[in-house]
């Protein structure tokens, strides 16, 4: 996830909240570790436009991903499953409207700076 944009912190800070498991890592594009998963899924680390979340070795991405994600948080996150009624064309097209206009829709943050130590811990930082 891009550390730097205000919407995706809020994705992560949510996926904390959710995962009663304690199970999802959250990785930062900004660092060496995301910069490699980036590019060892075929994305360009420099024009970061998704979303990728890894489970059991298989990659999702964009809304994809956020609805994955959704299905294993439970609760409030089930609503990201919604997503999956749209017909791929139109959810694709919304998601890259999206995330290629984020920083100037939502702003700019540095998540790391964040101080909830919890959620630090889930960050893969190296």
């Amino acid at each position: 996830m891009d550390g730097e944009c205000t919407l995706c912190s809020f994705g992560a800070r949510m996926i904390h909240r959710l995962d009663r498991t304690q199970t999802f890592r959250i990785c930062p594009i900004q660092t060496d570790l995301g910069r490699a998963m980036l590019t060892h899924l075929g994305l360009d680390p420099q024009d970061p436009w998704t979303w990728v979340f890894l489970d059991q070795g298989r990659a999702y991405h964009s809304f994809d991903a956020l609805i994955q994600v959704g299905k294993r948080t439970g609760g409030i996150g089930h609503a990201l499953r919604l997503f999956g009624l749209l017909p791929r064309p139109v959810r694709d097209w919304m998601y890259l409207r999206v995330a290629r206009n984020r920083y100037a829709m939502f702003g700019r943050k540095e998540m790391c700076t964040l101080p909830d130590p919890a959620f630090r811990a889930r960050l893969m930082l190296g």
